[in-house]
């Protein structure tokens, strides 16, 4: 792959994210993400603890992005409203509530011990 393909793939890339921006649920995961990262600093999170962090939160936007995708796939194929395009979105969604799920379950486990020590 020549430079200037590997480029443009960025700047695609790039241009993704900043549609994501405008997206309230991205912006909502972002937030959460900056205070999950101050709060890390604050307990002094190990470097193991760090990683599960990192790839929970690489996880949970990851499925908000493939998420605002599907739902704008089913927008363009099927403008008017439709069952199937419903239940299509409603899975889309689902997975970015079980991957969340799972990160804030996660998130106890680790930011618990932390905060019973400082309280």
């Amino acid at each position: 792959m020549s430079q200037h393909t590997i480029l443009k793939s960025f700047y695609f890339a790039l241009k993704g994210v900043k549609l994501a921006l405008s997206e309230r649920n991205f912006r909502l995961h972002l937030i959460s993400t900056a205070l999950v990262v101050v709060l890390g600093f604050i307990v002094h999170l190990s470097n193991a603890e760090w990683i599960i962090v990192l790839l929970c939160i690489g996880l949970v936007l990851s499925m908000e992005l493939v998420n605002t995708a599907i739902e704008e796939i089913v927008n363009f194929i099927s403008p008017e409203y439709h069952l199937k395009a419903g239940r299509i979105k409603d899975l889309a969604a689902a997975a970015v509530l079980v991957a969340s799920i799972a990160v804030f379950i996660i998130a106890l486990i680790i930011f618990i011990p932390h905060l019973s020590i400082l309280l």
